[in-house]
């Protein structure tokens, strides 16, 4: 059956304070679309492939119905090729001892295990963290929050930066690997973020060092969180050109490591699981050629569809753009139309999810807010509170290191909007 994404989102839109028109809640799917069909491992783990489109479907039906079914009645059962060992001998050759063992059932005979642990980076390191690393990162700000957030039902992500560490040295690096493990191995931790801003901060120079890092930093982080997701945030200017070749042009040489042909090794290498992509360009980065910051967001997903990029990752979108400074300043109907332009849209076009910047401080101090000060509402809270058939597909962030009122306060506040967020260790 063909489900289109587009109903889901026309449910959730229909419960908005103020009227988003219906007709933006859908859109026509491609051959291929059929993203709304969620059998990843988890519910933060969308993905979705065709086997056959609806047009090959019905091909493959009309073949075996034609002349009443001939050649289904004609098919014989496909040659499996099993071998059942308790009816056969089994050959002796190869891997096993020839007999057939079932779960519970003792080694085979001569059988040893050498508990060797797997090798790890650097010599004289272990790949798994301690009992009692585990208890001490709980009793950290950012354990007592990822505690808060479990208890609230919310899957959780460990967001730090591990660029730092790798260009610092092999041994600090090797520390702030195990210090991310502890903080994984709490109760409710799904993943980890383990860098941000990646290619666009200047802190790689080069493709090579951007790929080095990333594959250091997973491989190490599949040691000591073996079963975590990993994610990585960015930007890919040139897709919010659309088909605009100046455009595109003009951001591949400001922006040379952010291209498909740099971020895409990084995802079929089996390196990153999720890749949040910023919404902060769109808004102004694309005026120059005529290019609103709506079209750069439709562009922006087509590019990423075109590519399969959601069969290789789940693709999230990432924005700041409800908050403000102490507070959000839209109004009831401007937190609407920031609704569907910020959460809607991204999801009808293709993102996973959204992640959304609710909270967090400046290099000066002042602190911007979806809610106002002590966790008061506003509008655009109230706003994201009607979401109520998205906030699955919604997170946010979350510093413990600076709470609003307290961690167990603030958390359970933020639960009530976001299914998932990423704390900051």
């Amino acid at each position: 059956m063909r489900i289109r994404r587009a109903l889901a989102l026309s449910a959730a839109l229909t419960v908005l304070a103020v009227g988003i028109p219906a007709a933006t809640a859908f859109s026509e799917d491609g051959a291929e679309d059929c993203k709304n069909v969620t059998n990843g491992g988890s519910q933060s783990d969308p993905q979705c492939f065709w086997m056959a489109d609806p047009g090959e479907a019905l091909k493959i039906v009309r073949f075996w119905a034609e002349n009443d079914g001939a050649k289904l009645k004609e098919a014989t059962e496909y040659p499996i090729g099993w071998i059942d060992c308790t009816t056969e001998q089994c050959s002796a050759e190869g891997e096993g001892d020839g007999q057939a063992h079932g779960d519970g059932d003792p080694a085979p005979e001569g059988y040893q295990d050498d508990n060797t642990p797997p090798a790890c980076q650097t010599a004289g390191e272990t790949c798994s963290v301690t009992p009692e690393e585990i208890a001490a990162a709980a009793r950290t700000a950012a354990g007592q929050a990822i505690a808060a957030a479990a208890a609230s039902k919310m899957r959780v992500w460990v967001d730090t930066e591990l660029l730092d560490d790798y260009k610092a040295g092999t041994a600090t690096f090797a520390a702030a690997v195990r210090k991310v493990g502890a903080l994984a191995a709490q109760p409710g931790v799904v993943g980890i973020r383990f860098t941000s801003q990646l290619g666009y901060n200047g802190q790689v120079k080069t493709p090579e060092e951007m790929s080095a890092f990333v594959t250091a930093a997973a491989t190490a982080l599949h040691q000591v969180a073996p079963g975590k997701k990993l994610g990585v945030h960015t930007v890919i200017p040139a897709f919010g050109c659309g088909a605009d070749d100046s455009c595109s042009t003009a951001m591949t040489k400001k922006y040379p490591l952010l291209t498909p042909e740099h971020i895409e090794p990084l995802l079929t290498s089996g390196s990153v699981d999720q890749l949040a992509l910023d919404a902060g360009l769109l808004q102004t980065a694309y005026a120059s050629w005529k290019i609103t910051p709506q079209q750069a967001q439709h562009n922006q997903w087509s590019k990423v569809k075109s590519l399969a990029w959601d069969t290789l990752a789940q693709i999230a979108a990432e924005d700041a753009g409800l908050a403000g400074k102490d507070a959000s300043p839209l109004t009831t109907e401007q937190a609407a139309a920031a609704a569907e332009d910020r959460i809607a849209t991204p999801l009808k076009d293709g993102a996973a999810t959204v992640n959304l910047w609710t909270r967090w401080q400046d290099t000066s101090g002042a602190t911007y807010r979806v809610m106002g000060a002590g966790l008061a509402s506003t509008p655009a809270w109230e706003q994201l509170a009607k979401l109520e058939p998205l906030q699955r597909r919604l997170s946010t962030m979350y510093s413990p290191a600076s709470p609003e009122v307290g961690i167990a306060q603030d958390v359970k506040k933020l639960s009530e909007v976001f299914s998932q967020v990423y704390v900051t260790d």
